[in-house]
């Protein structure tokens, strides 16, 4: 089930959300994942900005790499194992995440632990994306690596179209449950559009002033 909304936040600024109830199993130990799509039409300016929220239960945080890709070129890894390094094979084994990812957060995803440890249940709030943009099946001394992959990728790219969020499950054990996903897409008018609505506006007061006097 899709549903998008459209809500203009400041002068020239609009915010495009659409959001998906999935409630499908992730599939374990597969490398085919599950993907939603979502496709998104009549946006008439530039991305300003991207932030994704994401529902998953169950299952072993560690074991999940999920990613999101634009449809006029982006893409961002949101999750690369979490957890996974050189001292650590297997990644964080909490159970889920319910989270917003914003790559204005303060902290990153991949050692959300040394922020904050749920003990085992899934994990809340706002994180900046993983970004790892390495195979997920590399080996555990790879990580973690510089993130590249952000959603800072999409910027200043065309909205419509359709967004695929993709999410795989790549070790045995544990069973994830995607529950929803949506997307926030703050818009802004290309320069040469603001400047236009600038335009009009003020000679809309210059003709109001002039029929008062």
């Amino acid at each position: 089930m899709l549903a998008l909304s459209v809500t203009t936040v400041a002068w020239g600024q609009t915010s495009v959300t659409t959001n998906a109830t999935v409630n499908t199993v992730i599939p374990d130990n597969n490398q085919n994942g599950l993907a939603t799509a979502f496709t998104l039409s009549g946006v008439g300016a530039a991305i300003a900005s991207v932030t994704v929220s994401v529902d998953i239960t169950g299952g072993f945080n560690g074991d999940l790499y999920a990613y999101l890709v634009g449809p006029n070129g982006g893409f961002a890894v949101l999750l690369n194992r979490s957890g996974v390094s050189s001292t650590s094979t297997y990644g964080y084994g909490d159970a889920g995440f319910n989270v917003t990812f914003d790559d204005s957060a303060a902290n990153n995803i991949h050692f959300y632990q040394n922020t904050l440890n749920p003990g085992g249940s899934a994990l809340t709030g706002t994180w900046a994306p993983d970004g790892e943009n390495i195979n997920p099946q590399s080996t555990p001394a790879s990580f973690p690596t510089t993130p590249t992959a952000t959603l800072s990728s999409f910027d200043g790219l065309s909205a419509n179209g359709t967004w695929v969020f993709f999410i795989a499950d790549l070790s045995a054990g544990g069973q994830s449950t995607l529950q929803s996903v949506g997307l926030d897409i703050l818009t802004v008018p290309e320069p040469s559009t603001l400047a236009i609505c600038g335009l009009s506006v003020l000679s809309l007061v210059s003709i109001q002033r002039m029929r008062r006097k």
